[in-house]
């Protein structure tokens, strides 16, 4: 038989739909989809094989009708697994952009399915039995924690930037420093941000130096808004000069416009009683006659993902009315979360110890090498090199850019490529995230959890073919 005529036999045996859909095997599978979805994912199962029988001289051993059901019932596998998951970072990167950022305190998350899973009071005063504000959740705290007037949330720190600008210098100009037109994750930049909301940007100053002269001389009379923008993820060091926040409140209050101070990050305490470099602290901002305050709730707050607003109230009263409001506000889950997180910073003493970001950042080294000890015992002897060595972790989504947190890494080296080994990784079930340098894989013990250590060794012995014999004592 000619290779024409052996391929032409293979695509006559592959069975219609109908048939394959009343294989036991195949109609199994409808107590777990439905038979519509069911009928669809057989017809891109077939026309995919006919398009590997075409292109490679693709000959199944166990025979086209077997293959088909056995890639049927994986395609129903991979519709119905969960997309979004758990996932091990032994990456050293704290807030890491990519893995979601911060990890939220156990007690915030053990109130999520209390919350979402039935009715709550989200804009409805229990009192008065009246429409409420969703924002009243949190106003007292935020403002409790920043000395601030009042407060808002959104659901970004970038969006927060825009309905600040939006309300305060829609049509107007607004004054920024050349040294702070920042660019965050996914090539969102200041400038594109300000376009978006309306206001007309006005640069001043050097990449390197700005003075309190150059904002005075920008000034006009269709000055809205003087914005400066904490470089949270860079630094520029050298022959450099800035404005500080308090001069630029003086001068906007002179010339009667407004000061928006976007904190990117935006920390409520001074983390160098924990031994971190310093970063500007929301409180001295607002404490500094900043009109509007913009800060991350995912960040260095450790909350989840949204952007908080805080200053002074005629400001804010303005921003919760405008119309932006409604299609930037949050979900019930993000106030819930947020509101728990804010709670974590009315006692400071046990911060260290129920706030994963903090307690990550401060831990002591000697405690993370105990990890790392731990996971190089289980792991034990392989066929390669295991190797516990120093790393530097970091805190990641732009803050503290130029520090690094002295930490503990286990180094594997084997058979298999530095490359292939960290997608066997991210492979396994939960995924490990390390990383490679210099063709080693490396996996930072700062961003594991105790009880996580048994799981990477599993995946470990697992990438390498090794079966485990005993669990992991952590």
């Amino acid at each position: 038989m000619s290779k024409a005529e052996s391929k032409q036999s293979l695509l006559s045996q592959i069975p219609g739909v109908d048939r394959l859909l009343e294989l036991p095997a195949v109609t199994s599978l409808t107590s777990r989809i439905d038979r519509r979805v069911l009928v669809n994912l057989a017809r891109e199962a077939t026309f995919d094989l006919r398009q590997k029988l075409l292109s490679d001289g693709f000959d199944p051993e166990e025979g086209l009708e077997v293959w088909l059901t056995q890639d049927l019932k994986r395609r129903v596998d991979d519709l119905l697994s969960p997309n979004l998951k758990r996932v091990i970072n032994a990456s050293g990167v704290i807030l890491h952009t990519n893995l979601g950022r911060a990890p939220l305190e156990q007690a915030a998350v053990g109130r999520v399915a209390e919350i979402a899973s039935g009715y709550t009071n989200l804009e409805f005063d229990l009192e008065s039995g009246e429409r409420g504000s969703r924002v009243d959740h949190v106003d007292a705290l935020l403002c409790r924690l920043t000395g601030a007037e009042a407060a808002a949330v959104v659901n970004n720190n970038a969006a927060a930037v825009l309905i600040a600008l939006n309300t305060l210098a829609a049509g107007s100009e607004a004054i920024v420093s050349r040294g702070q037109l920042v660019e965050i994750g996914g090539s969102f930049r200041i400038p594109d941000i300000m376009d978006g909301s309306g206001a007309v940007m006005v640069e001043v100053g050097t990449t390197n130096r700005t003075h309190a002269r150059d904002y005075e001389a920008a000034i006009t009379e269709k000055t809205a808004l003087l914005l400066s923008v904490h470089p949270s993820n860079f630094r520029v060091e050298g022959f450099t000069a800035e404005v500080a926040l308090p001069e630029i409140v003086e001068i906007a209050r002179r010339h009667e416009v407004g000061v928006l101070h976007d904190l990117g990050g935006g920390v409520l305490q001074d983390v160098r009683e924990y031994g971190l470099p310093h970063e500007p602290i929301v409180s001295e901002s607002a404490g500094a006659g900043v009109d509007v305050v913009t800060f991350s709730g995912d960040k260095m707050l450790g909350g989840p993902q949204c952007g908080i607003l805080v200053g002074k109230k005629d400001a804010l009263d303005r921003i919760r009315k405008n119309p932006l409001m409604r299609a930037l506000r949050c979900d019930k889950i993000t106030y819930l979360l947020l509101e728990e997180t804010l709670k974590l910073f009315l006692n400071e003493p046990h911060l260290r110890t129920r706030h994963p970001v903090m307690r990550m950042m401060t831990e002591a080294v000697d405690r993370v090498k105990e990890r790392a000890n731990l996971l190089a015992r289980e792991i034990g002897e392989v066929d390669g090199t295991v190797e516990i060595v120093e790393s530097a972790a970091q805190a990641g989504s732009g803050a503290l850019p130029v520090e690094t947190i002295p930490s503990v890494a286990v180094t594997i080296q084997s058979g298999l490529s530095a490359s292939e080994f960290a997608r066997r990784l991210r492979s396994s079930d939960p995924p490990v995230v390390g990383y490679v340098r210099d063709d080693v894989l490396h996996l930072d013990l700062r961003t594991v959890a105790d009880g996580e250590v048994a799981e990477i060794a599993d995946a470990v012995l697992k990438a390498l073919g090794v079966k485990r014999e005993t669990p992991c004592d952590t």
